[in-house]
């Protein structure tokens, strides 16, 4: 019997993703810009095979089916990253976004207590990300998912900053993920974008907001979240203090080391090694680190939680507030 959201004791993984059934016809709308849609177990890039995928990713039975086997009790299911959009006209993009999170939330409608909707933006414009959220927030969306970049555009970019604002007034929690990985003329092969590329971009995005004294300006009420257990930035948050305590370049714009940031954002658990994870709970607190599992993709944790569980250095208050109550609060879940 699955807990409901928010119910004490809940398993709750924050990072899993959704892939709506999305016809070639309507993929045009991005006229150009990756056009992704599903054929047969494909998701496709225009006329191009991108990767082959499993039912639960567009099928909310089987969705549900598998969390059962696996003992989740709660999804935030978010967009695949490849339906960003980010590239398109801006007003294409916002057509586009409305489609996915109408199809979104109806995917979620299978079982509202167990599926929580998580909103995408057209992030390269302003104006039309807030409103989407705002209007997103109002159909039923419990959060925002975006990518830690728009181009050459990293967090710390000043519009983008506003929107996090915007995300907070609106009491709505923000999912980073990285995607679009830098240095792919050099990561051909062995899926080194998703080995090496992801963990960078996320550290990327995280000391982007840091460095910049995004932080310093943006509220303390904001929920924000970086996926794959924010990349490489807690094995390298030791070079990055010693470098602002050292070289006024890199303090010029925050008035106090990375390391003083930990506490204005959380990380999911997706680190796959209970020695990762012991180190991550180090840096950032047990109270900030959430289940996320990267659900249905293969390179997930296959076994949710049983990261969380291995880690002999948790005691039973850590292992349940990562696995659930961490997620509940982050998520605004009554119970």
């Amino acid at each position: 019997m699955s807990l409901p959201s928010g119910a004490p004791g809940a398993v709750i993984d924050v990072h899993a993703h959704v892939f709506p059934r999305i016809s070639r016809d309507e993929a045009r709308i991005l006229a150009g810009a990756g056009e992704p849609w599903l054929r047969d177990g494909m998701m496709m890039s225009g006329e191009d095979d991108y990767r082959p995928v499993t039912p639960e990713l567009w099928d909310a039975g089987a969705r549900l089916e598998a969390m059962d086997r696996t003992g989740v009790d709660v999804q935030a299911v978010s967009s695949t990253p490849l339906l960003f959009g980010y590239a398109a006209d801006a007003g294409r993009a916002a057509d586009w976004c409305a489609m996915v999170n109408d199809r979104v939330l109806a995917y979620c409608q299978e079982d509202p207590e167990r599926l929580l909707p998580l909103c995408q933006v057209p992030l390269q414009d302003l104006g039309l990300a807030a409103k989407a959220v705002t209007e997103a927030r109002a159909a039923g969306h419990r959060g925002v998912h975006i990518g830690n970049h728009v181009g050459p555009r990293n967090l710390d970019d000043p519009d983008i900053v506003e929107f996090l604002a915007h995300c907070a007034a609106e009491d709505m929690p923000v999912l980073v993920h990285p995607w679009d990985m830098l240095g792919g003329d050099r990561m051909r092969g062995h899926m080194l974008p998703w080995l090496v590329g992801m963990a960078a971009e996320t550290h990327l995005g995280i000391l982007s907001l840091m460095l910049s004294g995004a932080f310093e300006r943006l509220p303390g009420s904001l929920r924000l979240c970086f996926c794959h257990g924010g990349g490489s930035f807690a094995y390298l948050l030791g070079r990055a203090d010693n470098a602002w305590h050292n070289r006024d370049i890199v303090r010029a714009d925050s008035p106090r080391p990375p390391s003083a940031y930990t506490d204005r954002f959380y990380v999911d658990s997706a680190v796959f090694d209970p020695r990762a994870l012991r180190l991550l709970v180090e840096v950032m607190g047990a109270e900030r680190v959430m289940l996320g599992t990267d659900f249905p993709f293969p390179l997930g944790e296959q076994e949710p939680g049983s990261v969380v569980r291995a880690c002999a250095e948790l005691d039973d208050a850590d292992r349940a507030a990562i696995l659930g109550g961490n997620a509940a609060r982050f998520l605004g879940l009554g119970g």
